[in-house]
């Protein structure tokens, strides 16, 4: 395996082991005025991986089989958990292929969240079984057919909330919290 490979596999891993812990940490509930802020940097920070293992040629590895790497994990307490923090704000609409347009179907932020947890643990179970090749193979591969659309799915879903909470505040509220931003001791 190439030394490029190499620190690619490493690289992935790290961020495949953040985006774990960070959507793991953000579905407690613990932090819920920030929860679509984090969300939305922790799928971005997975584009970016994303975006590289596309970029790249086919990862094939030697033995032409995946071997196992277990049990994948049950994605539903954490579907479960982002569903109730999103409440409300979880449902959007999409088309599946912007190059054959349809009608729009229904998506949910927390289903895409979910997915590409276990697309990504997938993976860093075969980095962690030291087949860091099998590992990029299955990133490559799943970010293609299917989280790579999850994480787009769910970064513009995230993208319209945030934007809609910002820019759509009222005129006398913005004033009067950029009034108390400059007038805070903090400033």
């Amino acid at each position: 395996m190439s030394e490029d490979l190499q620190a690619l596999a490493s690289d992935s891993a790290m961020h495949a082991g953040a985006f774990l812990a960070g959507v793991e940490q953000v579905s407690t509930g613990a932090s819920p005025q920030t929860a679509v802020a984090e969300l939305l940097v922790h799928v971005a920070q997975a584009l970016g991986v994303g975006a590289m293992l596309g970029a790249i040629d086919d990862v094939i590895p030697p033995e032409r089989f995946e071997a196992d790497a277990g049990r994948d994990p049950d994605a539903d307490p954490l579907r479960d958990r982002l569903a109730a923090l999103l409440e409300g704000l979880d449902e959007y609409a999409y088309v599946v292929d912007p190059l054959l347009p349809d009608k729009p179907v229904i998506g949910r932020v927390s289903d895409d969240v979910a997915d590409i947890a276990v697309d990504l643990a997938h993976g860093l179970r075969h980095y962690q079984a030291d087949r860091p090749l099998e590992a990029l193979w299955w990133w490559q591969f799943s970010y293609l057919s299917n989280w790579g659309d999850h994480a787009l799915c769910a970064h513009r879903a995230l993208l319209s909330v945030l934007a809609h909470q910002r820019l759509d505040a009222d005129a006398i509220d913005t004033q009067a919290a950029e009034a108390d931003a400059l007038l805070s001791p903090d400033s």
